[in-house]
């Protein structure tokens, strides 16, 4: 089975072509808390640059992050996507 944080680097690889990207685990530090499974993935920080956000606003990079891991963001509790141009 392919870990989560392994299957949103493939998923936004595939979209987004990305020239940064850094997919943080941050589930250990939400453990016991609202949102933790006790799958240990729970939680995620992700940094990601493209050129495909060439004259887009943050929200609409954020909202091609969202569309590029629509699967994945229903079985995780939490991302917080940061966006570099």
């Amino acid at each position: 089975m392919t870990k989560m944080k392994e299957r949103i680097e493939e998923k936004l690889r595939d979209a987004l072509d990305p020239t940064l990207l850094e997919v943080v685990n941050d589930s250990a530090r939400h453990k016991g808390h609202a949102g933790d499974d006790g799958s240990g993935e729970s939680h995620f920080i992700i940094a990601i640059s493209s050129g495909s956000f060439a004259g887009c606003s943050r929200i609409e990079c954020q909202r091609m992050v969202h569309n590029a891991l629509e699967c994945e963001l229903t079985l995780i509790h939490s991302v917080s996507i940061i966006i570099t141009k």
